[in-house]
């Protein structure tokens, strides 16, 4: 478990890039609570939005817009992320949302090139102050259609969005003449780890065309003086009530119990 904060070298590192990932964020014990929990769970499946990605494959994804006391508000509201979330958004944050994305084996669609704050621009926030951590459940390979990421994108400031498919995804033009010029990253990693990375930072993800399933979960967040100025889909600004990285652990220790 890597409760550390960002170190000065890693910050200038995030404002030269975009994005940090971060080994370890949650250790073996936690990632095997949030697997055993999400994937019993039968509203995953059930509230399951569905996108068409526009390469003949299908996007899965879970939303939530409150953060609880169960599993998916704990992780959301623990220290470890929204702490390392208010250095990099230089003060206070909020909970915006969060999501399960989950690739199942040889079904998982594609994910379009796209900004964050491509779509949350048009929710009223009007300053790029916001990020997101994603978390991996399962390990993520270029075959099961980990996350990629163009290093430094985030300083091309926000890019037009259109349909493409089901999905919002930025113009194609501009995003041809920017993996150009900057450097792809596929972004494999560990169940536990956690990538963090800036609103503007283009990414994007390729069908799982693997035997095996790539879950995450991507928690958002907005700065607290980043307040929008008409209401959406998504929360204005509360106040996050942080939790303890212990409360995780706690947590399944309670509900994971045998009886």
């Amino acid at each position: 478990m890597n409760t550390q904060l960002f170190t000065p070298d890693e910050m200038a590192l995030y404002e030269r890039d975009g994005f940090l990932i971060v080994e370890d964020l949650f250790d073996a014990q936690e990632v095997d609570i949030m697997r055993r929990v999400a994937k019993n769970d039968q509203s995953i499946e059930q509230q399951a939005l569905q996108r068409n990605d526009g390469e003949g494959g299908i996007t899965k994804l879970r939303l939530w817009n409150e953060a609880g006391d169960d599993l998916y508000g704990l992780v959301a509201r623990s220290r470890r992320v929204v702490d390392r979330m208010e250095q990099m958004l230089g003060g206070e944050v909020y909970y915006y949302h969060s999501k399960m994305n989950f690739k199942e084996p040889y079904t998982g669609g594609a994910w379009a090139w796209h900004q964050d704050y491509g779509y949350w621009y048009n929710n009223g926030c009007l300053f790029p102050y916001m990020g997101s951590c994603l978390i991996s459940i399962d390990p993520a390979t270029r075959e099961n259609g980990c996350l990629q990421v163009l290093r430094g994108s985030h300083h091309l400031g926000r890019v037009d969005h259109g349909k493409v498919g089901d999905q919002t995804g930025a113009d194609p033009e501009r995003v041809a003449e920017a993996v150009k010029r900057l450097e792809l990253v596929y972004c494999v990693t560990q169940p536990g780890a956690g990538v963090f990375f800036h609103c503007n930072l283009l990414h994007r993800s390729d069908q799982n065309t693997s035997p095996h399933p790539r879950w995450s979960y991507i928690c958002c967040y907005n700065a607290a003086r980043n307040n929008p100025y008409k209401e959406s889909k998504h929360p204005c600004y509360h106040p996050l009530a942080k939790v303890p990285d212990e409360s995780l652990k706690d947590w399944g220790n309670r509900q994971l119990a045998p009886s």
